[in-house]
Parts: C-alpha cells; sequence; structure tokens
C-alpha cells in the first residue's frame, strides 16, 4: 500500500496544511495525518480540539485519516505500515529545518523516507503562530485558514 503520514502540530489548522493534504491525496492511495502532543510545546488548542477541526476540515478525502501521536513519528510510520513522511515547505528556512530533520528521522529509521511538498506561493506567508497573533489583536486571517477555524480561533480568543 502506498501511505504516507503527514505529522504536524496543527495548531491551527491552516490552509496551507489544507492545501498540502489535498495534493497529497492524489499521490498517495492513504494519508495519515497526525497531530503532535509535544508536552514541551504550549498549544492555544487541545489534540481533541485539533483533531475536531481537521476531521471536519478533510472529511471530503475519502484516503485522509487523522491521529494523534506523542512519540517518534518513525515508531508512528513504522506501526502503522507507512514508509513516507510529509512535509510542507514554504521556503529555503523550513528546506534546511526538514531536510535535517529528515536526516535524523531516516537514521532513526532506514525505511523511512521524507517528501517534500512545497506550498503553493499564495501560502507562503500562513504561519500558525502568526496566525494566532493576528487573530488575538482582531486581525484579518480570512485567506490564511478555513471559517471553520477563525471561528474556533475567535471562540478561544474571546474576539
Amino acid at each position: 500500500m502506498n501511505k504516507a503520514v503527514f505529522p504536524g502540530s496543527f495548531d491551527p489548522p491552516t490552509l496551507g496544511h489544507l492545501n498540502i493534504i489535498e495534493r497529497a491525496c492524489s499521490i498517495f492511495e492513504e494519508i495519515d495525518v497526525v497531530v503532535a502532543v509535544n508536552p514541551e510545546k504550549h498549544y492555544l488548542f487541545s489534540a481533541d480540539e485539533r483533531v475536531e477541526m481537521l476531521t471536519e476540515l478533510t472529511k471530503k478525502f475519502p484516503n485522509v485519516k487523522i491521529h494523534v501521536w506523542n512519540s517518534l513519528i518513525v515508531d508512528y510510520a513504522r506501526i502503522n505500515g507507512a514508509s513516507i513522511l510529509l512535509r510542507g515547505i514554504r521556503n529555503a528556512t523550513d528546506f534546511a529545518y526538514e531536510f535535517d530533520l529528515s536526516l535524523i528521522n531516516h537514521s532513526l529509521n532506514n525505511k523511512i523516507d521524507t517528501i517534500f511538498i512545497p506550498c503553493e506561493q499564495k501560502y507562503v506567508l500562513i504561519k500558525s503562530s502568526t496566525i494566532k497573533e493576528l487573530a488575538k489583536f482582531g486581525g484579518d486571517i480570512s485567506q490564511m485558514v478555513p471559517e471553520l477555524v477563525a471561528e474556533k480561533l475567535r471562540e478561544k480568543l474571546k474576539n
């Protein structure tokens, strides 16, 4: 089976994330979108909230499943029969970081490869931390996140 894993914090899910998922759907038979839970990070949305949003946003893609994981992503891939990690990249800085991470993941499990999918140009400036900051101050995030996510952000931040 042609199965890939798309890991991330998805805090919150963005139009850029959804673009990567949609494009990957035509390449892979199955995609596990894996919501990362890292106790060292402080998330705005709980893992359950992120899963709920992603489940709703990806329901039109029959080959996408949403999962939560709190350990090494290569272990998730091995346990779930995937050999490909998907990573979206916006720019050279993202690529440098993701490239190094792909080497580490491959050294942990040499059966795991990483495929980079560059985002479409209109999503280059979309970054979860920027979205949260804009939302906090009532900025327009309509071109960065789906309406469902914008509503959840307003609710969470009381804007």
